[in-house]
């Protein structure tokens, strides 16, 4: 049986790339060309970012010592599934970009090395939340942090002042506004429930305090079915069951046309939500704008990530210190910062890179601190620890929230499942428990 102890990952990681690269720092066959003949060190980067191209050619004609050749890639699980055939192989990228969920699979995989001392000056650009992103809880650095998905609430405006409903602070005042809404105009809802999208409801577990995964010795904890993720499930289970929200999942045609109806008047949502509105509710451009997430106590300021990702350096990377030097500067530095939101509509994890977006999206002309809003928000994010299965957890979760939304049954019930779920198959798999 294979035992993954994630403590020693760092002294697993690093032998794997003495191995790879003979003990010597020369370059493996795999990745990494070119320093042993005296030529520059060539890197090749797994992405999906638009325009990545663009954007590295700016570092290759600055560092000729160091050149980075993009390959683009379809991203999602997919992307995720190659990275880690192409690790077993042996021919994996020396760099890549990994969506924070993902991460943990690649570390317990042994794929991606854990690049601390490389990157030790990149720590002070990036908020507690997201640097806890990468890593894991635990003393290693397993990635630098590239983009993130700070939640905030987006509503209609206009229909707000329609129904006189004031901007929620907490979450109980979002259920009086939800029973508001729903007396004044039966066909209107304050906002829906997606049994679709695990990744949002992480985010809002996420602000409520959960933490689903965590580090114990050389062990793994699992905590799905945690208080705080209990509390978020039979408060939006109870607002189902009472008729005052919505239950389309979010991205299919009837939530499209609900949102461009103005039958739905809110959504809980990460800062990459004007793209999806602007595309999906046109009609109401200018009519939307943002707001913090309800709290569930009053005075609290926190929110949690959707999405997000991060660039990390394969194990077997022959030129290791060479990738973590181009992760360090494409998400750290101000003209890749400028790059990435230019030319790759990328939201910057980093602080300093979130600074310079002053612009408001054009769907939101009408909010001009839309991004202001966006990094005070982003910097109320909560950290969180992914698993390294957490596609399985993610999977449990659409199928057990589905059962109960049509069921109108217990949503607590659904957390469980989850949780049994997932410690099912992290013991078969091998992995490490801790009691």
């Amino acid at each position: 049986m294979r035992v993954y102890q994630l403590a020693t990952a760092a002294i697993l990681v690093a032998a794997l790339g003495a191995a790879c690269s003979g003990g010597s720092g020369e370059p493996s066959a795999t990745s990494g060309g070119g320093a042993a003949s005296g030529g520059p060190v060539t890197l090749t980067y797994w992405t999906w970012v638009p325009n990545m191209d663009k954007i590295v050619s700016v570092w290759n004609q600055a560092h000729p010592d160091i050149q980075v050749t993009v390959s683009k890639q379809a991203g999602g699980d997919d992307a995720a599934a190659k990275f880690l055939t192409a690790a077993r192989a042996g021919n994996p990228p020396d760099l890549v970009q990994a969506e924070y969920q993902m991460l943990p699979s690649f570390v317990a995989a042994g794929a991606v090395a854990d690049i601390k001392a490389e990157t030790a000056k990149a720590r002070g650009e990036f908020g507690e939340g997201v640097w806890g992103l990468v890593t894991l809880g635990t003393e290693a650095v397993y990635a630098v942090p590239q983009d993130s998905g700070p939640m905030m609430l987006y509503y209609r405006r206009d229909l707000f002042d329609k129904y006189g409903i004031e901007v929620p602070k907490t979450w109980d005042e979002y259920a009086e506004a939800a029973r508001a809404v729903r007396r004044k105009d039966p066909k209107v809802f304050l906002g829906t429930f997606s049994s679709k999208d695990p990744g949002w409801f992480a985010g809002l577990a996420q602000q409520a305090g959960a933490q689903w995964w965590s580090i114990d010795g050389d062990a793994w904890k699992v905590a799905v079915d945690d208080e705080a993720t209990r509390k978020v499930a039979s408060y939006w289970g109870g607002l189902v069951k009472e008729g005052v929200i919505d239950d389309t999942p979010y991205f299919t045609p009837e939530w499209n046309k609900a949102l461009n109806d103005g039958r739905l008047l809110t959504w809980p949502s990460a800062v990459w939500g004007p793209g999806v509105l602007s595309s999906n509710a046109p009609k109401a451009k200018g009519k939307w704008a943002v707001a913090p997430l309800p709290q569930w106590n009053a005075g609290e300021n926190h929110s949690g990530f959707w999405g997000g990702s991060s660039t990390a350096v394969a194990a077997k990377s022959a030129a290791r210190a060479a990738a973590a030097t181009f992760a360090t500067w494409l998400n750290t530095d101000p003209q890749a910062l400028g790059l990435l939101i230019e030319e790759g509509a990328v939201y910057p994890a980093s602080t300093k890179g979130a600074a310079l977006m002053t612009e408001a999206p054009g769907y939101f002309s009408n909010q001009p601190d839309f991004w202001k809003q966006a990094a005070a928000i982003g910097a109320t994010a909560r950290g969180f620890t992914f698993g390294p299965d957490v596609n399985v957890t993610y999977n449990a979760y659409r199928d057990a929230f589905d059962k109960a939304v049509a069921d109108r049954s217990d949503f607590t019930a659904a957390v469980r499942t989850m949780q049994d779920t997932t410690v099912a198959d992290m013991r078969k798999t091998g992995f490490t428990l801790a009691q």
